[in-house]
């Protein structure tokens, strides 16, 4: 989970404008997840519950925490930003209700935030898997502009454009697919 120990470093270097070493660290967090994944998919004894529910938080708050960095650094256009956090919070705040829904009662706090007793899960879309790769493109792209120059390409705006219709393509199949994406493992309730 080293992404999320990087993510306010990032977000602190990014924001100091430091590009060239937050570049490096981008890279760092991106290999130790590509590690972290394929050492739970090969290594069965070595994938945990509670890896598997920090995965996607530690996903969503490196991304957070990039995006507005780079949006105050003036890299990443603020509505952008604002759309890509906008959805991750329907994400998170659909998850929540989920949970709510499947934890048999009574609901208790520790109950509900233990990640051992799993009810539910989520499969992302493949839109969504589309989407996580685009965003993570668009950030490495965005960090290096001003490394390599290229701060006002073209092809950076049209990366916020692929980015945009990929995190609202992606947004829409969660609510549309609704059900179909959430696997209910104990359904007690």
């Amino acid at each position: 989970m080293a992404r999320i120990a990087l993510a306010p470093v990032l977000g602190y270097l990014i924001v100091e404008q430091y590009f060239h070493v937050s570049l490096g660290l981008f890279a760092l967090a991106g290999a130790t997840d590509l590690l972290d994944g394929y050492i739970a998919r090969n290594w069965a004894n070595q994938k945990s519950v509670l890896g598997s529910a920090l995965d996607p938080l530690a996903d969503k708050i490196l991304i957070s925490v990039l995006y507005i960095s780079l949006t105050y650094a003036h890299l990443i256009p603020a509505p952008l930003t604002a759309l890509v956090i906008s959805r991750d919070v329907a994400l998170i705040a659909a998850v929540f209700y989920v949970r709510y829904k499947t934890v048999p009662p009574p609901i208790t706090l520790s109950k509900f935030f233990n990640p051992c007793y799993a009810t539910a899960q989520l499969k992302p879309t493949l839109i969504s898997k589309v989407n996580t790769a685009i965003q993570l493109v668009l950030v490495a792209a965005s960090l290096a502009s001003p490394v390599f120059h290229y701060t006002d390409s073209v092809f950076l705006q049209a990366l916020w454009v692929i980015t945009a219709l990929t995190t609202t393509a992606s947004g829409y199949s969660y609510y549309h697919y609704g059900k179909k994406t959430v696997e209910v493992l104990n359904n007690t309730k």
